[in-house]
């Protein structure tokens, strides 16, 4: 599967194609991918929403959003299916994978020999006048933000149905370990290694300096509960950075560590502290100003 509209990644398709017909494998692409190529290659075609019920592996050209967005199709398939994530976006904490790597390490799957990182996903379920009302499984976060004219909003949390604080910010990101890399870094919430089993709250943009981020242990029951004053502007909720709808006064969230976990590839030779240095610079020291 491609991001949609990467011509950049036509010529791998259908190279990559060819080298698995070659090796007795069935490609299989979603509907939106098979237009980037450019010749007949023999491929089975789907829907991209059916995709993790007739695969065996999901080999992903793109950015991160376009992992989220498979890892989400899994979860809602009920099915362990690994990602092998290649990495055509900017960052790419999760398409690990360059392109140059992409052949040994797919030849890797299939001998067998391949790694894999399991990571822990969120459970997000919305509850509105005691009935269930959606239900979700994240990857990487899930969001309540402000509309755009709103000032403030003003959030209740409870964890393991003891209330922690209420919070009045901008927003609040609950976020699994994979996912304190992605928002949560960017509002200045901890790097939190993928392996270890937590979850993290992080406000954004706490009118109090004193609601800072805590890392609390993923098996606890995160309750948020949104304030909404009559007349106030909506409270949204957003998963993984791909979908969301406003909240409304009296509803109930519940995020909590989901059943399954997501299987990923894990790219050679490459341990993920090398992938924070490579992908953020981290822990390097500037250059020092000149004399």
């Amino acid at each position: 599967m491609a991001k949609r509209g990467l011509v950049a990644a036509s010529d791998h398709l259908e190279r990559l194609s060819t080298w698995l017909v070659d090796r007795g494998v069935t490609p299989v692409l979603d509907e939106d991918t098979a237009t980037l190529l450019k010749t007949s290659t023999r491929h089975d075609t789907r829907a991209r929403d059916t995709i993790p019920a007739d695969v065996d592996l999901v080999v992903v050209l793109g950015g991160d959003g376009t992992l989220l967005g498979m890892a989400s199709r899994i979860a809602r398939a009920g099915r362990d299916v690994p990602i092998l994530g290649v990495n055509f976006g900017s960052l790419g904490f999760l398409t690990e994978t360059r392109i140059d790597e992409l052949d040994s390490t797919l030849a890797a799957v299939l001998d067998g020999t391949a790694t894999y990182d399991e990571r822990t996903m969120l459970d997000a379920d919305v509850e509105r006048g005691g009935v269930s009302l959606d239900r979700r499984v994240v990857l990487n976060d899930v969001v309540f933000t402000k509309a755009a004219l709103s000032r403030i909003i003003e959030l209740s949390i409870s964890v393991g149905q003891v209330l922690v604080t209420t919070i009045k910010a901008d927003g609040l990101i609950v976020a699994s370990a994979t996912g304190s890399t992605a928002y949560n870094l960017a509002a200045g919430g901890p790097i939190v290694h993928p392996l270890v089993d937590a979850v993290i709250l992080t406000p954004i943009a706490p009118h109090t300096l004193t609601n800072r981020p805590i890392v609390i242990p993923a098996d606890h029951v995160i309750e948020v509960r949104p304030r909404i004053e009559p007349g106030a502007e909506d409270i949204f909720i957003t998963y993984d950075g791909q979908e969301g709808y406003p909240l409304r006064a009296g509803d109930v969230v519940r995020v909590r560590r989901a059943e399954r976990k997501l299987r990923l590839v894990k790219a050679p030779a490459r341990s993920y502290f090398q992938l924070l240095r490579e992908k953020l610079n981290w822990g390097e020291r500037g250059h020092s100003p000149p004399a």
